[in-house]
């Protein structure tokens, strides 16, 4: 329904950090993460606090640079023929697991398989192809039904649902059943005994592990070099504490920092605030089609007109010159972005008109249950000004309030709504 595109988002993008005098010198990086590790799996999951935990234990295939081109990572090279459609993959040497085995190429395939029936880029790379085989410990070969050149992208790709390469015991398991033993293969190994639900995850630097030789460390490409020995996440979901932890030196990072005790951080000499994420982060009101009134897509058209950009941006707390409206489904300046469309957002907002049309659609009173995130303050925002929208529209609107972790765990659910199913969420 909704997106945008920040410079610096509620916290999504804007970043506080000391200059790690402290953990300069003990080597340990105390980090506060956006939510909760609640889901160990990245294949499974698309929650970020699980992306950038897979990103630390897992290594890929290719990378990903800042330019968003692929470069390899774990592959030494590649080479096509067969006018494109067998592409040959050879790893790296010296290429290792946590438990001290070597990365093989049957690792690679398997891992290639799990993650194909789960994430939408992989289930196209695996319609396209034949065959998937490792001929020798180091050699991936894929023979495809036609060319398909941005094999390469698919495997390096740096959002949600990446792909990790574990090794092939756990990659052999039912991807819709997420994996709780973490084996990885990057520069950081998961101390699954000190996880504490809800407070504490910790990491500690894999001496195995051997970084990519040459390249620039851009984004998830390039040389990983582990700079500290440990780091702990400090899971802390009420702001003004995750401020004063920042304050007085017993964090080092916080990754979303909270747009309204941005003033207070940035008067702190000992902080640095600054923006990572310079694409920006988009809202989304994601609706479950599978049940009424969200099935019909007539009624998804007619809330079109009801929704302002401008109040979910303002409901965030960031100043007008962080955040963007006028957003279309891909972000401005991204390769697919285009303004075809996009009066249906940028016309006039109509909540009567939309409440006609939703009618004329055939609601019928449905109850809808809204997933409210009370420990993410800027999902919680934008949640209050959709549940605001949905009421005005006269959608019947049931708001349930539960911790984020808990819902990204709940959005898997296919229950219908009167058996503890959902409706939306932002």
């Amino acid at each position: 329904m909704k997106r945008r595109d920040l410079l610096m988002t509620a916290g999504a993008s804007l970043l506080a950090a000391p200059r790690l005098a402290a953990a300069a010198t003990d080597r340990v990086l105390k980090f506060i993460p956006y939510g909760d590790l609640t889901i160990l799996d990245p294949v499974w999951t698309s929650a970020y606090p699980t992306r950038t935990h897979g990103f630390m234990i897992f290594d890929t295939l290719y990378g990903q640079d800042a330019m968003q081109r692929p470069q390899p990572q774990m592959v030494e090279g590649s080479v096509t023929d067969d006018d494109g459609k067998r592409w040959t993959l050879t790893l790296r040497s010296g290429l290792m697991f946590h438990d001290g085995t070597p990365v093989l190429a049957r690792d690679c395939v398997a891992s290639i398989r799990r993650w194909g029936r789960r994430d939408a880029f992989g289930q196209a790379l695996l319609r396209a192809t034949d065959e998937i085989a490792a001929p020798d410990d180091k050699t991936i070969v894929f023979r495809l039904k036609a060319p398909f050149p941005l094999l390469p992208d698919a495997l390096g790709k740096a959002s949600s649902n990446f792909l990790p390469i574990m090794p092939e015991r756990l990659a052999s398991t039912d991807p819709f059943k997420p994996i709780k033993e973490m084996v990885g293969s990057g520069p950081f190994k998961f101390l699954a005994d000190e996880q504490v639900s809800g407070a504490h995850v910790a990491y500690e630097r894999f001496a195995g592990y051997r970084p990519r030789e040459s390249g620039a460390a851009e984004w998830t490409s390039g040389p990983k070099i582990a700079y500290f020995d440990r780091i702990e996440w400090m899971v802390i979901k009420d702001p003004a504490t995750a401020a004063a932890a920042m304050q007085t030196g017993e964090a080092d990072w916080w990754e979303k920092l909270d747009f309204d005790l941005r003033p207070l951080l940035e008067h702190d000499e000992k902080l640095s605030v600054f923006v990572v994420e310079v694409t920006g982060n988009a809202a989304f009101l994601r609706m479950n089609q599978l049940f009424p009134p969200f099935d019909n897509p007539a009624i998804r058209r007619a809330l079109l007109s009801a929704v302002n950009q401008k109040d979910y941006m303002a409901a965030v707390g960031a100043d007008r010159q962080d955040w963007r409206v006028d957003v279309g489904y891909f972000p401005p300046e991204s390769p697919m972005a285009s303004d075809a469309g996009m009066r249906a957002l940028t016309g006039p907002r109509d909540f009567d008109r939309a409440k006609s049309d939703i009618q004329k659609a055939g609601y019928n009173g449905e109850r809808i249950v809204m997933m409210v995130p009370g420990d993410v303050e800027y999902l919680r925002a934008l949640a209050v000004v959709g549940a605001d929208m949905l009421k005005k529209c006269g959608l019947n609107v049931d708001i349930r309030t539960s911790d984020w972790g808990s819902i990204l765990q709940h959005r898997a659910s296919k229950a219908p709504i009167d058996q503890g199913g959902w409706s939306v969420f932002c």
